[in-house]
């Protein structure tokens, strides 16, 4: 049996690994889908205050409450940057670190440090003027954006997103000089594109690497695929 701790991305919940985690879990597997503060059933809890330390924090919580060990720890699109956060920390918890289409950031960046100038814009200018000045409207995470094509996932998504707080794209990352003391794994989504793609720029320094012909979105667009290579990932730490 394997323990996996599944990390959404922004704008999302716990909820959008439904069809992974039930995937996971047929084959007798452990699995957690935490959401984070401010985000998904959580909203009410979104504030100005909510940061980047908070969302490392709250996966922290989940390994240390549960008491999980040996766990394949998974985050998508934004989330890497909190599982890089939370694996150094946590380290002696953690048996893989696995990114799915994520960001990898290294010490002293933010996420727009790993992002590009145009998207660091757009979300900044829809924070102040439709935001508050703190929060990122959900109304940024388009169909396009997520690579969502097909209605139903298009009608299952988007109701669910929220509003992410922007704290969280500004704070950066502090890991420790031993940082990865696990391996680490990175799924490249590569949507329509013909297979053998050049390795993501975020992947640099991570060998084992994967890709998968679908959307951003690909827990929800490809949930197969995507248990596919996490039960792959698991098999290779024992």
């Amino acid at each position: 049996m394997t323990t996996y701790v599944l990390v959404h991305g922004a704008w999302h919940g716990g909820w959008c690994w439904r069809k992974v985690r039930a995937a996971l879990a047929a084959g007798g597997n452990e699995v957690h889908a935490p959401t984070l503060t401010g985000l998904g059933e959580r909203a009410h809890l979104a504030s100005r205050e909510t940061g980047l330390d908070t969302h490392v924090a709250d996966v922290l919580g989940v390994l240390e409450a549960e008491d999980l060990a040996d766990v394949v720890l998974v985050g998508h699109s934004y989330s890497g940057m909190v599982v890089t956060a939370a694996a150094d920390r946590a380290a002696a918890r953690i048996a893989r670190l696995v990114y799915l289409d994520a960001v990898v950031p290294r010490t002293g960046e933010c996420l727009y440090d790993r992002s590009s100038p145009e998207f660091r814009a757009r979300v900044e200018e829809q924070a102040r003027s439709a935001g508050e000045g703190w929060r990122v409207p959900a109304s940024v995470a388009t169909p396009q954006f997520l690579g969502l094509q097909s209605e139903e996932d298009i009608r299952w998504v988007l109701p669910r997103l929220t509003p992410h707080p922007i704290r969280t794209f500004h704070e950066t990352v502090r890991l420790s000089a031993h940082f990865p003391q696990m391996p680490r794994t990175y799924i490249n989504c590569i949507g329509d594109k013909p297979p053998g793609q050049p390795p993501s720029r975020q992947a640099e320094g991570i060998d084992d690497h994967h890709e998968l012909s679908t959307g951003h979105d690909a827990m929800v667009t490809a949930p197969a695929g995507v248990a596919s290579l996490l039960r792959d990932a698991a098999a290779r730490i024992r």
